[in-house]
């Protein structure tokens, strides 16, 4: 379970004070997965930053009773002068889970080849969504925050990507972002729905899609 109690983030671009998240309440329930959506700069990925502990909060607090993983997708997570496989081992100490097999088992599933051994500053973008994924797939958290990371390679690598997260998801819940409401519908049975800084939680994951759509219409 994740709890949000007035939970706010400002920022400060060119001298002006920018609200993206104002006063949240919110209760994530757990062994659930969690659609979060949003427009874009809506602060999707801020609020995932955040529940990580990757960013500060201006105020409020985010409680939990469970481990949480970094935020997938997002670019900070590793470090980029070190191999994908010096961060995985990295990872792996900071959650005291076991670096072999971590190793084999990103080294497998990220489908990297001798890329593996190289530094990630030299990774695509999907190269190192690929690792990041892997690397989080890898390791049995309570929540996984994933962002938009299963849309990620080719048809036969999403299929597996899929396959694996639904079968993390039978014992962990998730907060999950991605701009495909199929992919929503199929795999999130609760929503999310940032806007104006405030955040609308709904059991029913078909009504947060509603809301979203009626919020892109306007």
């Amino acid at each position: 379970m994740i709890v949000l109690r007035n939970l706010s983030k400002t920022f400060v671009v060119d001298g002006q004070r920018k609200h993206v998240l104002r006063g949240i309440n919110a209760v994530f329930p757990s062994n659930t997965v969690v659609a979060l959506l949003g427009r874009n700069g809506a602060g999707k990925s801020t609020l995932l930053q955040m529940i990580s502990g990757a960013m500060d909060v201006t105020a409020g607090e985010i409680l939990t009773d469970g481990q949480i993983s970094f935020p997938v997708g997002y670019a900070g997570s590793f470090h980029p002068e070190l191999t994908g496989a010096q961060n995985t081992r990295f990872t792996a100490r900071i959650y005291g889970v076991d670096t072999d097999a971590l190793m084999s088992y990103v080294d497998d599933f990220a489908e990297l080849g001798p890329s593996f051994h190289l530094p990630v500053r030299t990774y695509s973008s999907g190269m190192k969504s690929r690792l990041a994924f892997g690397v989080s797939m890898g390791i049995n958290f309570d929540t996984y925050l994933i962002d938009e990371v299963t849309a990620v390679g080719d048809a036969a690598f999403k299929k597996k990507s899929q396959q694996v997260f639904q079968d993390r998801m039978r014992t962990s819940g998730a907060l999950f972002v991605s701009h495909s409401l199929r992919q929503i519908q199929d795999l999130c049975q609760a929503g999310a729905v940032l806007e104006g800084g405030q955040l609308h939680y709904y059991e029913d994951v078909r009504e947060a899609i509603a809301h979203h759509l009626r919020n892109l219409d306007v």
